[in-house]
């Protein structure tokens, strides 16, 4: 090897080798302590966290994804939350999983141990720098840090505090490292480090992710784009409060943060529900987001207020992650019509439907192909921290492993241990 992470592929796996060997006490103080430390660091990391936030304005970057970079107060409260939730989540190594003797008096048993050496290559946000260092060190894997030379200034004072906790905290420093160089040659490194890394995940957009993807020579937990979908029915607008209710779902999903991949980008409406719900939805999105609608809900709409930005739907924006103040509209006559829609143009991340109709809600959780299904909630709630694990990994949109959000057990695998008293095989 000669490239430019040598050092750090070798210093992770000899890291992760004794990590492994860690007990939950151990993993948890160090743990504590590196929370300690990122908020001793808060200033710095605010400091450092501004200049990339400036430079991301000044290259021109859409503020719904410069949203996404920047940092405050609260949101590094919101990282060292995340931290203490996974030092109170039980240890996920060692459990086992189940036992049995066989016939010769062979017993068997199936135990869960860390997956090893993970990467993860991610975009803009500095949280999941945290995030991640934290759930890797609590599942007894080291972990290479590669996000985007936008958060290379918070990502480098970041790493520092979390590096300089764990030692304090009698931790495996070296099992936590950032490729801080900012160049792109770095993720081709890390997709060839076959022996070194066991598994990267990509997190992002859909160029990245494909890239990932296409490259790779290890394996890959593909973290999937959110082109995400909301489906009304009329039997869910069968009161004023759940028209308003329904909106308010809308609006949420849209607009809370529209720069995260659980954003609902496309708004499909039974053509029975149009007239109902349109008029109100347009009224409260007016100069707040911009709808792409077909020509039905277009029409269901009626009288245009003078701020509301509405522009014909085209074929593209069916297919389109918009991470912007962007919602695609389009009419369905049936749920078997708006499940046909999202299995084709989705991407199997967070789908939702709004319907009083049980058969309906049945049929949409059974044949909507999505790592995430609600009923009668806003898809925005995809997402490790809501479903209780403190942080995630990503959001898996893979059949096997992992899917979904990804707390300590993606980053996870099993052994089986077998102990005889001198059996050999006839």
């Amino acid at each position: 090897m000669s490239n430019s992470l040598d050092s750090i592929f070798i210093s992770l796996k000899q890291a992760q080798s004794i990590l492994a060997l860690k007990n939950r006490a151990e993993k948890d103080r160090a743990l504590a302590s590196a929370a300690a430390a990122v908020d001793n660091a808060r200033a710095a990391i605010l400091e450092a966290n501004s200049r990339d936030v400036e430079n991301a304005r000044k290259s021109g970057m859409k503020e719904s994804l410069v949203d996404r970079l920047l940092l405050n107060d609260k949101r590094i409260s919101d990282i060292i939350e995340g931290i203490e939730i996974i030092i109170r989540q039980e240890d996920p190594i060692g459990k086992i999983q189940t036992g049995w003797t066989i016939a010769n008096g062979l017993q068997i048993e199936k135990v869960t141990v860390p997956l090893g050496v993970a990467a993860i290559i991610y975009e803009s946000r500095p949280n999941v720098t945290a995030d991640c260092a934290a759930l890797a060190y609590k599942a007894g894997c080291s972990i290479l840090l590669r996000g985007s030379s936008s958060a290379l200034e918070s990502n480098k004072v970041i790493v520092k505090a979390i590096k300089a906790g764990l030692e304090s905290g009698g931790g495996i420093a070296d099992a936590v490292a950032l490729a801080e160089s900012g160049s792109r040659d770095e993720i081709d490194e890390i997709l060839k480090a076959r022996g070194y890394i066991d598994a990267v995940l990509p997190r992002g957009g859909h160029e990245l992710i494909r890239r990932v993807v296409e490259n790779a020579r290890v394996p890959v937990i593909e973290t999937g784009e959110g082109n995400c979908h909301i489906y009304i029915e009329p039997s869910y607008l069968n009161t004023e409060e759940n028209i308003d209710n329904a909106v308010e779902i809308v609006l949420n999903a849209k607009l809370q943060k529209p720069g995260v991949c659980n954003a609902v980008e496309t708004l499909l409406i039974h053509k029975d529900a149009a007239e109902t719900f349109m008029p109100k939805l347009a009224e409260k999105i007016a100069g707040k987001a911009e709808l792409r609608c077909d020509a039905a809900s277009k029409t269901a709409i009626g009288a245009l207020s003078a701020n509301l930005i509405l522009k014909n739907a085209e074929e593209e924006d069916w297919k389109t992650e918009f991470l912007d103040y962007i919602l695609a509209v389009k009419t369905v006559s049936s749920c078997g019509e708006a499940i046909a829609h999202i299995n084709k143009y989705g991407t199997n991340h967070s789908e939702a439907i709004l319907t009083n109709d049980l058969n309906s809600a049945e049929k949409f959780r059974a044949q909507v192909d999505a790592a995430c299904v609600y009923v009668n909630a806003s898809t925005r709630f995809t997402d490790g921290g809501q479903f209780g694990f403190g942080a995630e990994l990503g959001i898996s949109t893979q059949k096997f492993h992992a899917r979904g959000p990804m707390g300590l057990e993606a980053l996870t695998t099993i052994k089986y241990l077998i102990t005889g008293s001198g059996q050999i095989r006839t």
